[in-house]
């Protein structure tokens, strides 16, 4: 089992990372791949699912985000998918202060996430997550995907199909990209954190 691998990100993707350490490319699922900047040196957490025919990695910016992860996955109902999908947003201190409050409706918001899936969140991780509290930075049916802004902005689009990666819909995507209609920045990963941080305010 791989705890960390230290490597050159040599491949963004919306759904992956590629992570080349001695001349072997790991393919690596992310919940956020554009936050690890393509070209530079970076050490990747990583978990390594094991199934009959699929051994898959996981990889995470640090080792309290990753031990998220596993108490996420841990929960009846919950998959690497949805796991990743919650922790894409990087509000993870809302998201610790919304199961300790059993505030079930803030869980929702999630895709994959239903009423029955959220309360069973709240009753495994109730007063279990305390302790990654400030770690390592670690709380700072789909249709095909036509973006209007495609040709305009290309980090918008990539950051769109990164959200249809982890399970948004396309038509709330499309009505998440008009609310960020006049929201201009420089890299992937920020249109990311701006398309989640307005699909947690709702």
């Amino acid at each position: 089992m791989y705890e960390y691998i230290t490597g050159k990100i040599t491949m963004v993707s919306p759904l992956y990372i590629v992570c080349e350490n001695n001349g072997i490319g790991y393919q690596i699922f992310t919940a956020n791949p554009f936050s690890f900047p393509e070209g530079e040196e970076r050490r990747v957490y990583v978990y390594q699912a094991v199934r009959e025919n699929d051994i898959t990695l996981y990889g995470f910016r640090t080792a309290a985000e990753k031990q998220l992860f596993l108490k996420l996955i841990s929960v009846s109902g919950i998959g690497p998918k949805s796991a990743l999908a919650i922790l894409a947003s990087d509000d993870h201190q809302g998201l610790i202060t919304a199961i300790n409050a059993d505030d079930d409706g803030y869980l929702v918001k999630y895709p994959g996430i239903g009423k029955k899936t959220a309360k069973q969140i709240v009753l495994d991780l109730k007063g279990k997550l305390d302790d990654l509290v400030g770690q390592n930075q670690v709380l700072p049916g789909q249709q095909s995907l036509s973006l209007e802004n495609k040709a305009e902005d290309p980090k918008l689009s990539e950051a769109m199909e990164a959200l249809q990666a982890l399970g948004y819909r396309a038509t709330e995507i499309k009505k998440i990209q008009k609310k960020m209609a006049g929201f201009k920045a420089e890299e992937t990963s920020a249109y990311l954190r701006q398309a989640l941080k307005i699909i947690n305010q709702k």
